[in-house]
């Protein structure tokens, strides 16, 4: 039984709860007083909570120990989820006669846990529980919320608060308003903020807004043709703020209740939906989408058959016919025989927050965090702690790129109204990995017109491909880049010198790439610079994160094979000129091995070192040295 169907049973039946009554007796109250106590409940059943407190505070001025009255002062503050307030009433009607309050002593401790007194909850549901021939729903409902209860006071063992403050910031007029808004969604760069508003508690539209310096601008419609006369909801727009995938529930020509759509970003709005097609979409229901950072993975829920019970999440990953794949169950440590939903995967690609009633927490349906393993599976879910999972029902959570900051939807005290969208602070130990990124676009050298290309991340240490995207048909591209690791970045296409670039993520920086590239036509004197192969100081043997580059280079070679390149070493001007003239030229010579050893017939290949006379830097800081420090390929001719 919900906390809500408690309390309006509680106040429907006040006036009629038989006790074996020690002290207190309703029949004694003022007759005038219990009819000030009726009139407010009639006002407590119509929604005005406001109203039919202020009366039943002027029955107990009347008659201070009118315990039925400060009963129904709890009930209503709770409802409105004022713990505090609620607390103070019911301890207010324990005082007065505990033997009749005993009955009470589930809602009470329910407010108890509201407010995060979670021992004292304890306490008080094992007097409930001690009530002699207790029926066996109302005993059901005790010992789950007992169990939940000691459920906190165990994580709060083991994982205490210490310093952090969980401080939930309401975003304001210009995104909340007297309609419910839920479902928040930001683009990488948290410019951009797109929600579900529910307008007259009727009609579910899409909303979205930008914000500055100075915060965010109003909230307005989605342009295009995405909203309609149904309900549209549970959505996500990719890290690029290019695509949006959602929920839409009886559409024409849907497959069942609810389906997934897709709308794409054009210059005169958000397409029309498009269905995502039978693999996705079945006679079941499918919800809560999110898309991964490359818009290669589309986590949803579904309660198609087959699962583990109720609804559970699910993988899609996008085939290169451009149709997404079979929905693979994301297995036990995710799903349970109980209802997973609200998926979010972080731009780092790594870590997943949802929703779960079945794994054990503080009651309904609580968030968790699972991280995905080297080998594709799941770490077991971890549930986030209280204050972010209550006894109440939490939904959607996003995480913006920065690994701290969380948005979520809820109807707390300072709501606009319904549902209201917030912001605030992860604990430490939950959030995802600090996420950069890079973006731009690619294009041609001598048209500069824009080019499709496939840009790929790879990290250095593992040399495993982290990341394979595609530009869109303009070359604009975003990657994403968790920090804490060393990235191999490549863009390639057929008829061109493809393009590498590193970034040095080990320690922490804040800064975001924007870099415009480039292409060169495979053609004679085109250049580049193989920025990712590496040498030790002083030394010519290649490094082992040199592999991911040099192999691009074989398959660049075997695909054009009549083509002859150069390969030439460069070096700063630290140390004897003589010796940086051996090697560079070592140097050099390593990378063409390396290509023989691969295949490339060494009449192809050419090699020279420069040493430090031929700068592309000055050679009076540390950046510039390193820049000085390269190795160039040049086509000799095709």
């Amino acid at each position: 039984m919900g906390f809500k169907q408690f309390c309006t049973i509680i106040i429907a039946s006040l006036a009629t709860c038989l006790h074996s009554y020690a002290q207190y007796d309703p029949d004694k109250v003022n007759k005038k007083v219990v009819a000030i106590y009726d009139e407010a409940l009639s006002i407590a059943h119509t929604g005005n909570y406001p109203k039919a407190l202020t009366q039943l505070e002027g029955a107990v001025a009347k008659a201070p120990g009118f315990l039925d009255a400060w009963l129904s002062i709890a009930g209503i503050h709770g409802e409105m989820k004022h713990y505090k307030e609620a607390i103070a009433a019911y301890e207010k009607a324990k005082s007065i006669d505990n033997n009749y309050f005993r009955d009470y002593n589930l809602p009470y401790s329910i407010n108890l846990a509201g407010q995060g007194d979670f021992q004292k909850a304890v306490a008080a549901v094992d007097d409930f529980l001690g009530i002699p021939n207790l029926n066996e729903k109302s005993k059901m409902v005790a010992q789950f919320r007992k169990k939940s209860y000691q459920f906190a006071i165990d994580y709060a063992q083991q994982k205490p608060l210490g310093a952090y403050r969980f401080e939930p910031s309401n975003l304001g007029d210009s995104i909340n308003s007297k309609d419910s808004e839920y479902y928040p969604t930001i683009t990488i760069d948290g410019k951009e903020l797109i929600f579900t508003r529910r307008i007259n508690g009727i009609n579910e539209d899409f909303f979205g807004a930008s914000r500055n310096s100075n915060g965010w601008h109003k909230a307005n419609p989605l342009n295009g043709n995405i909203n309609t006369q149904s309900n549209e909801g549970a959505q996500n727009i990719s890290q690029d703020g290019q695509w949006l995938i959602f929920t839409g529930c009886n559409f024409p020509g849907g497959a069942g209740s609810c389906d997934l759509y897709i709308s794409y970003l054009t210059s005169n709005g958000w397409s029309e939906p498009e269905s995502l097609g039978p693999r996705i979409n079945t006679e079941a229901w499918e919800s809560a989408p999110s898309l991964s950072p490359d818009k290669k993975e589309l986590y949803f829920a579904s309660n198609r058959a087959g699962g583990f019970g109720g609804s559970d999440l699910y993988v899609s990953r996008l085939l290169p016919n451009g149709r997404w794949g079979e929905p693979e169950n994301l297995g036990a440590e995710i799903n349970t025989p109980g209802e997973e939903s609200c998926p979010f995967i972080h731009a780092d690609n790594q870590t997943l927050y949802f929703t779960s009633n079945g794994h054990l927490g503080y009651g309904g349906d609580d968030l968790f965090i699972s991280k995905k393993q080297p080998k594709g599976g799941w770490s077991k879910a971890v549930n986030l702690g209280y204050p972010i999972n209550t006894i109440e029902n939490e939904g959607s959570l996003v995480v913006s790129a920065d690994g701290k900051t969380a948005w979520y939807a809820s109807d707390r005290s300072d709501s606009k109204g319904g549902l209201d969208i917030y912001t605030f602070e992860l604990r430490s130990d939950i959030r995802p990995a600090r996420t950069l990124w890079v973006k731009g676009k690619v294009y041609d050298i001598k048209t500069q017109k824009g080019l499709p290309s496939s840009v790929e991340l790879t990290d250095l240490a593992s040399q495993e491909v982290l990341s394979k995207v595609q530009t869109d048909e303009t070359g604009h591209y975003l990657v994403t880049l968790p920090v804490g690791k060393d990235y191999a970045f490549n863009v390639n296409r057929k008829g061109y010198l493809f393009y590498s670039e590193n970034f040095s993520l080990s320690n922490n920086t804040d800064s975001v790439f924007n870099i415009d590239i480039p292409l060169q036509p495979l053609e004679a004197n085109a250049t580049m610079v193989l920025r990712n192969v590496f040498f030790d100081v002083n030394r010519y043997d290649l490094k082992p994160e040199s592999t991911s580059e040099l192999d691009k280079l074989v398959v660049l070679l075997r695909d054009n094979p009549t083509i002859r390149i150069q390969l030439s070493g460069h070096t700063d001007n630290v140390g004897k000129a003589e010796d940086n003239l051996v090697l560079s030229n070592n140097r050099a010579q390593a990378v063409v091995k390396y290509l023989v050893a691969h295949g490339i017939e060494q009449q192809r290949l050419a090699f020279k070192g420069y040493g430090a006379t031929q700068p592309v830097a000055e050679n009076t800081t540390e950046e510039g040295r390193a820049k000085n420090r390269r190795t160039e390929l040049k086509v000799i001719s095709q």
